[in-house]
C-alpha cells in the first residue's frame, strides 16, 4: 500500500512538473521592504497597487488568471536574490517588479538577466539600473537619481543654492543620488563641499547634521529616504539648521514621507515626484480608490507599481505569449499612458515621463486631507532622463 502511494505521488509530481510554465497563468511577484525603513515609502500598498492594476485589467490574460504575491526582502540582497531565484524557478513567477532598495534592484537586475525573466524596477533609484547595469529583460519605472538631481536639485542652483554637503545612504542609492545632484550641481557652477556617509535605518543623526551645519552650506542634500529622511529632518529641527539659513533638500521624498512628518515640520521642503494624487482628474481617479482600500493616498512608488504592472500585463496581450523576449521587446514598443501618466519605454528600459517639483504646503494653505503640495514646475521627461544613447547601456551601443 505504501509503495502505491509513493508511485502515485511521484507520478502526480511528474504530472505538475510537465506543465509548461505557458500553459499555466501568468504570475507577478511584488518584492520589497515591509516592515523596515521604507515600508510606507512603498511596502504593502505597493502590492494593493498592484492588485488594482490586475483587477483593472480584467483579472485575466491569454485566458489564464493573472496572480500577484509578495515578500518582505527586508532591504537584504542576499535574501531578495534567495526569494526571487525561489519564484523564478519553483513557483513560476514571471515578473518581478517594485525592488524599493537600490542594492536589492541591482541584485534582481543581474539574477533576471540570468535567468531571462523581466523585472520592472520602480522603488529603487539608482540611475545604474539603465545605465552601465542595464539588461535587456529589466525596466525602470516612476523616476531615478539623474531625475531627482535634474528636478530637486536643479531648481535649487537656479534659485541661489550653489553650496552643498551631502548626508548620504551608505549603499547604492545613497551614492548614484549623492554624485548625480552633485555632478548637476558643479555643472551648473555650483560646489560641493563635502559628504557623509550614513547607515541604513540610522536613528541618531546628530553627528552627521553637525558636519553639514559646520560645512556652512546653503544647501543640505538628503540623499536618503523614508525613515531616515523624516528622522533627519526632525533632528535638523531641533539643532535649528534651517533657522539658521541653511535649506535642506530631501532629494528623495515621496507623500509617504511628508504624511509622516506632517505639514508643521515639512513646509516649505522642495521635492520631485512623478505623480500626485490631486493633480487631476485620472490622478485622483487611482487615488481615490486607492484610499478607498488603504485609507491612505499613494506617492509615485505606489502608483508607479500601479502602472508598471498594468503595463506589462498590457504587453502579455499584444504579444500573445508570457515568452520573455517576446513581452520584453513589446515592452519597448507599446506607449505608456494610464493612470500613472504618458511616455514612452526607451531601448534601455528605462520609461520616460514627466515629474513634477513640488513645495510642500504651510498648514495655513492646506485645505483637505492630503492636500499637501502646490506645483511649482513640470520637468519635462526628455530633461528628467538621458537618452538611451547617453545612459551608458552597453545595449544601445
Amino acid at each position: 500500500m505504501r509503495l502505491g502511494l509513493s508511485s502515485i505521488a511521484v507520478a502526480a509530481c511528474s504530472l505538475y512538473l510537465a506543465v509548461p510554465a505557458s500553459a499555466q497563468g501568468v504570475k507577478i511577484g511584488i518584492l520589497n521592504d515591509q516592515s523596515g525603513v521604507y515600508a510606507d515609502y512603498g511596502g504593502k500598498w505597493s502590492f494593493e497597487a498592484a492588485k488594482m492594476a490586475v483587477e483593472d485589467f480584467g483579472g485575466e490574460v491569454l485566458g489564464k488568471k493573472i496572480e500577484v504575491i509578495s515578500a518582505d526582502h527586508q532591504n537584504k540582497p542576499d535574501l531578495a536574490t534567495s526569494i526571487a531565484r525561489r519564484w523564478y524557478e519553483v513557483e513560476n513567477v514571471d515578473m518581478i517588479t517594485e525592488l524599493t532598495t537600490s542594492s536589492v534592484a541591482l541584485a534582481i537586475h543581474e539574477l533576471s538577466k540570468q535567468m531571462k525573466k523581466i523585472d520592472i524596477v520602480v522603488g529603487a533609484a539608482t540611475s545604474r539600473l539603465t545605465g552601465d547595469a542595464c539588461q535587456p529583460y529589466g525596466f525602470h519605472w516612476a523616476y531615478d537619481t539623474h531625475a531627482l538631481a535634474v528636478g530637486t536639485g536643479g531648481s535649487l542652483v537656479k534659485t541661489g543654492g550653489d553650496s552643498w554637503f551631502f548626508m548620504t545612504a551608505d549603499y547604492a542609492f545613497g551614492y548614484a543620488l549623492e554624485k548625480d545632484t552633485g555632478d548637476f550641481v558643479k555643472a551648473n557652477g555650483g560646489k560641493v563641499l563635502g559628504a557623509v556617509r550614513i547607515p541604513l535605518n540610522s536613528s541618531d543623526f546628530s553627528s552627521f547634521l553637525l558636519q553639514a551645519q559646520s560645512s556652512k552650506a546653503k544647501i543640505i542634500g538628503l540623499a536618503n529616504a523614508g525613515l531616515d529622511t523624516t528622522n533627519s529632518i526632525k533632528q535638523a529641527a531641533e539643532f535649528g539648521i534651517v533657522k539658521g539659513g541653511q535649506k535642506l533638500a530631501g532629494l528623495l521624498l515621496t507623500l509617504a514621507e511628508v504624511n509622516g512628518l506632517g505639514l508643521e515640520a515639512a513646509q516649505g521642503l522642495v521635492l520631485t515626484e512623478a505623480y500626485y494624487w490631486d493633480r487631476d482628474d485620472k490622478s485622483r481617479d487611482l487615488a481615490n480608490r486607492f484610499f478607498k482600500r488603504t485609507g491612505r493616498m499613494p506617492n509615485m512608488i505606489q502608483a508607479g507599481t500601479y502602472s508598471a504592472t498594468l503595463q506589462y500585463l498590457k504587453a502579455v496581450k499584444a504579444a500573445g505569449t508570457k515568452d520573455t523576449e517576446a513581452v520584453a521587446a513589446k515592452l519597448k514598443e507599446l506607449p505608456v499612458d494610464d493612470l500613472f501618466g504618458k511616455g514612452k519605454v526607451l531601448a534601455n528600459g528605462r520609461y520616460v515621463h514627466d515629474l513634477y517639483l513640488f513645495e510642500v504646503k504651510k498648514p495655513s494653505e492646506s485645505t483637505k486631507p492630503w492636500d499637501y503640495y502646490k506645483e511649482l514646475a513640470v520637468v519635462p521627461g526628455d530633461k528628467a532622463f538621458p537618452t538611451a544613447a547617453e545612459s551608458g547601456c552597453p545595449l544601445t551601443k
